[in-house]
């Protein structure tokens, strides 16, 4: 039976949940939730019976209520979560969060929001239905008010709520064995969970909505390597996407997809060449991928390689062959440019080359027999080192260059075809290599136009309706101006989720924050090792987890990988002031960096700060005089003060 392969501690219609003696529920809750503490058996003591008694009163009230069901300690699948209560009623659910408390704080709040903005988003059985959180504290009476979608009350007004979301004609109820068979529920996978996916079974977890976005590129990505092996031809792929689209998804999925096994050319020395390879630029990604991948053996490198040792090893060597046909060059937009390589690879031979990034790659797959395909994963307004400023136009620069340039095809989206304008190689527009739906953020779809917006000085009133519907949508803006607040909100919020990720970053150019207990200064950032930043749990040896909330990354350390939420330390290197940003007070640059534009470095480091959690980002504001009209801005945006 389906709900035998599911997780919950109790599960049962109306009828029995109501008749069934309470110390036979606890017993089964208890056996179910073995680690319960002496709070936790109060708080069953407590929530149980009152919640047994509104379900008599539905019971009194609606004839129909006898094919409700009650599911108690519901573990989501894949996780390791549990909402309190799960209601199924009517053609809607009620997922309840108790609290024993009288007056809630905003991370039970937001805690009860997500649990519904997760099943809404991610249950089979929840699509096209309504999902209500409910919040009761249990000391509370009566129905207490509504926040952010989130219905506030006591356990006596529990009764109510069912009726206001049953209504007079109340649609058919959801099956409850349908509702807990585990494969109904399949939240999206982060990025790292992603990748380890990939590489132990080939196969990713998807859900409806990620599949019907991301699928047509990878579809038009295999069309183009398949033509390039039938038609011995060389190509260029450029993936454009908002932050957050599952970019990097797709080269993850491209480098590991089953179609590429029998396309690679046999080669003379007799060595098995792999099909394709992911390579980047961002240091912390791969270290945190081959972190994470390390049991896998060859300390994941097999997984994911950095671009500069492949540039060092190929650069160097004329004539070495790379075993790859397809490369895939993730955030291909912040490639370097000659200057910067020339700086990276000194004292390495092919460091004097005077060749770009993208110059070196489209050399180095020439160097392939027959075929060759180099993809690249384009984000938008992330370029925050030097030597990435010279963006997109270098790759039209490298293929117009190339030795072989007349075997080239470019294949993109509009967003790139101006690049490419007069351009003598062939290019072959292709709308669904543009990612434009925002997958990791919950589909909270206008964060990158807020923070675009935000970034650009728009006025607040614009920015507050977009907030709102952030808000609604399960994306929470919170604003202090007090660092033990905003940790103290990040801990309740996901002291029940022990595999939550949240942590401290900040901005790289800053002065003021080491002040306020704030460790961005680079000897502390140099200091901290991004894999077990990310991935180790906060009770792990050496107290190394980003959940301790001690140690920082900055935008370096944070760009390309994603936390369930961020404590953003806000600095006074980017600051409101008459109205509009000003970076004066920020940190320079050495000379000899030749930077072309510092307050575009430093928005652009912002642009990746704001957006690199998936449920929120807490942003703190130092009570610093100069940070005054910024944490008014960011509170009449919308961002909620804690």
């Amino acid at each position: 039976m389906a709900a035998d392969r599911a997780r919950f501690g109790w599960q049962s219609d109306f009828p029995d949940f109501r008749s069934t003696p309470y110390p036979e529920i606890r017993d089964r809750l208890q056996s179910f939730v073995r680690d319960a503490s002496p709070e936790q058996l109060r708080a069953w003591r407590d929530s149980i019976p009152p919640l047994q008694r509104e379900v008599n009163e539905v019971l009194v009230r609606d004839v129909l209520a006898r094919g409700y069901s009650a599911i108690l300690e519901y573990e989501l699948p894949l996780e390791s979560r549990r909402p309190d209560v799960v209601l199924l009623v009517g053609d809607g659910v009620l997922v309840v969060e108790l609290k024993g408390k009288l007056e809630p704080s905003q991370a039970d709040i937001d805690q009860a929001a997500a649990y519904a903005r997760d099943l809404r988003c991610y249950h089979r059985e929840c699509w096209n239905r309504p999902v209500v959180a409910v919040l009761v504290p249990t000391r509370a009476k009566g129905y207490v008010r509504q926040v952010a979608g989130v219905h506030v009350a006591g356990p006596d007004a529990l009764d109510g709520l069912v009726s206001q979301l049953t209504g007079p004609q109340p649609g058919v109820s959801i099956d409850r064995e349908r509702f807990l068979d585990e494969s109904a529920y399949c939240p999206l996978p982060t990025l790292v969970e992603s990748a380890r996916e990939l590489f132990n079974s080939g196969e990713l977890r998807t859900i409806h909505r990620a599949r019907a976005t991301t699928d047509p590129a990878v579809e038009t990505i295999a069309a183009v390597v398949h033509q390039a092996a039938r038609a011995k031809t060389r190509h260029l792929v450029l993936l454009t996407g908002v932050p957050g689209a599952g970019k990097t998804l797709v080269g993850l999925r491209t480098v590991h997809a089953h179609f590429l096994d029998d396309l690679a050319v046999p080669r003379e020395n007799g060595k098995q060449t792999t099909p394709a390879v992911f390579l980047s630029g961002n240091g912390p990604l791969v270290e945190v991928l081959q972190y994470e991948l390390r049991a896998a053996g060859g300390g994941g490198k097999t997984f994911v390689r950095g671009v500069k040792d492949y540039v060092k090893t190929y650069s160097s060597k004329p004539g070495l062959v790379p075993p790859e046909h397809v490369l895939v060059f993730d955030e291909a937009q912040r490639a370097f440019d000659a200057d910067m390589v020339r700086q990276k690879h000194q004292g390495h031979a092919g460091g004097n080359a005077l060749k770009s990034e993208p110059e070196h790659f489209v050399e180095f797959a020439e160097r392939i027999p027959e075929w060759c395909v180099v993809i690249g994963l384009i984000g938008s307004g992330q370029e925050i080192h030097v030597g990435e400023e010279a963006g997109l136009v270098q790759w039209r620069w490298a293929v117009e260059r190339a030795t072989r340039s007349a075997e080239w095809t470019v294949h993109g989206p509009l967003a790139v075809a101006d690049c490419f304008e007069g351009c003598p190689i062939p290019f072959d527009t292709q709308p669904s290599l543009n990612l434009d739906t925002e997958l990791r953020f919950h589909f909270a779809g206008n964060l990158h136009t807020l923070v675009s917006d935000l970034l650009d000085a728009r006025p607040a009133d614009c920015l507050k309706p977009l907030a709102d519907r952030l808000d609604l949508d399960g994306f929470h803006l919170r604003l202090t101006r007090s660092l033990d607040a905003a940790k103290t909100y990040l801990r309740e919020r996901y002291s029940e989720d022990r595999d939550a990720r949240f942590g401290l970053v900040a901005s790289s150019k800053d002065r003021d924050l080491v002040a306020f207990g704030i460790p961005n200064d680079f000897q502390s950032t140099k200091r901290v090792r991004v894999g077990p930043w990310y991935g180790d749990s906060e009770d792990d040896y050496g107290g190394r987890s980003c959940r301790r909330l001690e140690t920082c990354v900055t935008e370096f350390g944070a760009q390309g990988l994603e936390l369930d939420a961020t404590l953003l330390a806000w600095g006074t290197d980017l600051v409101i002031t008459g109205g509009k940003w000003s970076n004066a007070n920020a940190r320079g640059y050495l000379k000899r960096a030749n930077v072309r534009d510092p307050y575009q470095l430093r928005v652009n480091a912002y642009r990746v700060l704001l957006t690199r959690g998936r449920d929120a980002c807490v942003v703190f504001v130092p009570p610093l005089q100069a940070l005054d009209e910024t944490f008014e801005y960011l509170g009449n945006g919308g961002f909620r003060n804690l």
